[in-house]
């Protein structure tokens, strides 16, 4: 690279017609644009005032900067033969000597009058230098000679290697610059100190904007170290347009559609980062397809409402929530429209395929409830017992047990009228002691036995084909009661151990007929005795 590798010290010749005491109508003389000679090596140069060693002419402003590589000096000497119009603290003719790149770098001293300067040591890499002639006493002006020498900071440092090569160029209506790049393309290794430059180049008719989004120097306020700068035009020292290396870095408005971005840093400083947007604009009157940034300022109409601020000031962000929700609806008629669309087709047809398949599907077989079976035989398997008599239904059983119920009755018939016949022979009723006769008894007996004729008993065994079960009920409260299927209770192993217990009630309940109907043979007996002995012979 011809600034990091030759070594060429840049001397910048800027011709500028100044304000003058006999007016500006001498700034387009002919040759004003002409501010000396320049010669320019590897290892240093030489510049001259304008038409030196003759009379430099009237009016006249010239500027030099000279700029060395990194890590490099500038030593600067005057040659003896030397003569400038002479003034107090030099006001007028004069030469201005600054430690740095720009007008307003520290000043090393102001010289004029027949003494030349004294020997210069710039603290960097660069000297600014300003002549200024003004429009009366004209003089043979001066001539000076300067050489690049190491930087006794990095003395230590011995033999530096060649840097690398580090170039990158960009365009567009805008563009994003930053540091990480020279990574990301393989320019430079992370331990290598580099000085690497960033071209951007905008559309015709165009200019740049630069706006940093992101800025960090490892070493503030050490320039020789790490810097940014920024040139507008040309890469050449004469067009810096600023530089940054201390903590804050401002935005930069550019007047040429050619903008260069320089960063340099040491092998201490490869920490140091930047992130520069940049956006091409054109000054008004804005054209259809652009958009006005209300600070002299015509932008792409692409950059918008997308996210990042591209003007002077967020006038393009504004109202985007607004445009944001119109362009939601026109992607909901366009593409996003159709994939609703074609999903929510998917999703009916699944639909439709599952309710087809559950239709086509077997369905379940269920048993039909036994209407006749008597829940109340299964009800003890599901709650504790709370027992009350009850029996099976079935006519058979109904009726052996409504005989059994008839013949209790006549036996209590019985009893009562017999006692009450034997009570009234003993007790001297009126008509047992004025009558007393045996007709009269007869007669009473012959009514309670037509009145206690026994009925034809019936056999108590139960037939055969039919049987009569006493089973104990209990209450059952659950809704699962109601049903009786016998199908969903085969396993339940309680039927023949309660057929078993009725068959013993059954039993007793016989036994107890057979002892009835004992008392009533000797109820009958007694009967039969009573009337033999009230008999008369």
């Amino acid at each position: 690279m011809l600034s990091s590798v030759s070594v060429v010290a840049s001397l910048i010749i800027l011709g500028l017609s100044g304000a003058t005491k006999k007016g500006a109508e001498k700034a387009n003389i002919p040759g004003a644009a002409q501010c000396g000679t320049w010669i320019k090596n590897p290892e240093g140069g030489i510049f001259t005032s304008p038409n030196y060693p003759n009379k430099y002419p009237p009016d006249k402003e010239c500027i030099y900067i000279i700029e060395a590589a990194p890590r490099q000096c500038i030593d600067l000497f005057f040659a003896e033969q030397y003569s400038i119009e002479p003034s107090w603290e030099c006001k007028f003719d004069h030469i201005e000597v600054r430690d740095g790149p720009f007008g307003f770098s520290p000043i090393i001293g102001r010289y004029c009058g027949q003494q030349s300067p004294p020997f210069i040591k710039s603290s960097g890499r660069y000297l600014w230098i300003k002549f200024f002639a003004d429009g009366e006493l004209e003089a043979i002006g001066f001539s000076a000679t300067y050489n690049f020498i190491p930087d006794p900071d990095f003395k230590d440092l011995g033999a530096l290697k060649p840097l690398p090569f580090c170039e990158f160029e960009m365009g567009g209506p805008e563009g994003i610059v930053e540091s990480q790049q020279i990574t990301k393309e393989g320019k430079a290794l992370e331990t290598e100190a580099v000085d690497c430059k960033w071209y951007i180049r905008a559309p015709p008719r165009s200019k740049i904007y630069l706006r940093f989004l992101d800025y960090e120097v490892q070493n503030s306020n050490e320039c020789k170290r790490n810097f940014v700068a920024v040139y507008d035009g040309s890469s050449s020292v004469e067009d810096l347009k600023a530089k940054f290396c201390s903590t804050v870095a401002n935005d930069v408005m550019l007047l040429t559609g050619l903008g260069v971005i320089r960063m340099w840093a040491d092998e201490g400083s490869r920490n140091s980062h930047f992130q520069i947007l940049f956006t091409s604009f054109q000054e008004p009157p804005c054209e259809a397809d652009t958009f006005f940034c209300h600070s002299n300022m015509c932008i792409n109409n692409t950059l918008v409402c997308n996210g990042v601020q591209n003007c002077v000031y967020p006038w393009d962000e504004n109202h985007c929530k607004e445009k944001r929700k119109a362009n939601l609806l026109d992607s909901l008629t366009n593409t996003s429209g159709t994939i609703i669309g074609v999903t929510s087709g998917i999703v009916i047809i699944l639909l439709v395929v599952s309710v087809i398949v559950q239709i086509k599907q077997p369905r379940k077989k269920f048993i039909q409830r036994n209407e006749d079976c008597d829940q109340t035989v299964f009800q003890e398997v599901f709650e504790p017992p709370h027992y009350e008599l009850c029996t099976l239904r079935g006519t058979g059983a109904s009726a052996d047990l409504m005989d059994i119920a008839d013949d209790f009755e006549n036996y209590h018939k019985l009893r009562r009228s017999s006692s009450k016949c034997i009570h009234e022979h003993h007790c001297g009723s009126q008509m047992s002691s004025t009558k007393g006769s045996r007709s009269n008894l007869s007669t009473r007996d012959a009514a309670i036995l037509t009145e206690i004729q026994p009925q034809p008993v019936r056999p108590l065994i139960p037939p055969s084909n039919r049987r009569s079960i006493l089973v104990m009920k209990h209450s059952y409260s659950q809704d699962a009661a109601d049903g009786c299927d016998l199908d969903e209770i085969d396993e339940v192993p309680t039927t023949s151990h309660r057929l078993s217990k009725h068959d013993k009630a059954v039993q007793r309940l016989l036994e107890n007929s057979a002892f009835v109907l004992d008392d009533f043979e000797q109820a009958s007996m007694k009967y039969e005795n009573v009337d033999r002995e009230y008999t008369p012979a």
